[in-house]
């Protein structure tokens, strides 16, 4: 039994390489005749072998009614098979897109389909990996499916070929076809649980920045309807004759430098790890931060989403043996 199932798996695996496509190809794409595989399924296997038991019957007890009923069947069973092929004939693969998420984390494949010939798709499931979504295309329309990929590791995430089918519309045969889009993925490196406190940070002070609940007086300005009397500079607004008030500012703190050479005990795995938990904890308290990576220009300073992004996919696609 357990050489049966090998043979089977080997067999399958042997298949699915035949099929189309056999390499990456970009978005959009179209999926043709060509590229469509049509096979009965179980209940189409029994539905065949009734029509034909019936059709034997009727010609051996030569009747007429039973005939016809055996051969509207059959037809209706073709029909189906040419619906079912058309489900998925004509269809478009519009982009494939997903966040970037940390390793370990599963990451949101979203396939975007269209249908552009006027035809309703229904019905539509893709598989990737153990993992399955549904859709239904309107007819010159478009929608998105889903797909929930496992991630293991930091760097490109390669999607695969992705398997559409279908058994519409009546679940005699089913339709499938190949998708393998040329759209890397990124995963973030997985953060260190329970990272130490930030470093203390050597970077020069930050810039000031205008606030008015601020402490250090800024500038002087004209008085504007609707200013706080306490920002009033009174002896310089009786020097000039006009009021003029006072502008406050808040002193940022030091810039936070977060250098891949501070951790030289580290592994460079767990170098990663701590550095991308620092940048998630630097972004928690607001801090403006700089990333210090080897043989690559400091990014930032900065602060937010994309600051974070830019880090962490620098951390990302490190390569596994930098120094």
């Amino acid at each position: 039994m357990e050489r049966l199932r090998g043979w089977g798996a080997r067999m399958r695996a042997l298949a699915a390489a035949l099929e189309r496509p056999r390499a990456p190809e970009p978005l959009p794409a179209l999926i043709d005749r060509r590229r469509v595989y049509v096979l009965p399924t179980g209940f189409g296997l029994f539905y065949a072998a009734l029509v034909l038991v019936m059709l034997v019957g009727a010609l051996n007890y030569n009747n007429n009614p039973a005939l016809l009923l055996a051969l509207l069947l059959g037809a209706s069973g073709l029909a189906s098979l040419i619906a079912t092929h058309l489900q998925l004939s004509g269809l478009r693969v519009e982009a494939a897109s997903a966040e970037p998420v940390q390793a370990g984390q599963p990451l949101a494949l979203r396939l975007s389909l269209a249908s552009r010939d006027g035809r309703a798709r229904r019905g539509l499931r893709a598989d990737l990996d153990g993992a399955q979504a549904w859709a239904a295309v309107p007819a010159n329309g478009s929608a998105e499916l889903v797909l929930p990929l496992p991630t293991r590791r930091r760097g490109w995430l390669a999607p695969g070929r992705i398997r559409l089918s279908t058994t519409q519309p009546l679940g005699l045969v089913r339709a499938w076809s190949r998708v393998w889009p040329r759209q890397p993925l990124l995963v973030y490196p997985r953060p260190e649980p329970s990272p130490p406190p930030l470093p203390d940070s050597a970077g020069s002070l930050g810039r000031g920045r205008p606030d008015p609940l601020g402490e250090e007086p800024h500038q002087l300005r004209a008085y504007r309807p609707g200013d706080p009397p306490r920002t009033i500079a009174w002896k310089h607004s009786a020097r000039r004759d006009a009021l003029v008030v006072r502008e406050f500012e808040r002193t940022e703190g030091r810039e936070l430098v977060l250098d891949w050479r501070d951790l030289p005990a580290l592994a460079v795995e767990a170098r990663i790890s701590r550095l991308a938990a620092w940048v998630d904890q630097a972004e928690r308290e607001g801090r403006r931060y700089r990333l210090r990576l080897p043989a690559q220009d400091d990014i930032g300073p900065g602060q937010g989403p994309e600051h974070r992004h830019a880090c962490l996919r620098a951390l990302a696609l490190l390569p596994d043996g930098a120094a």
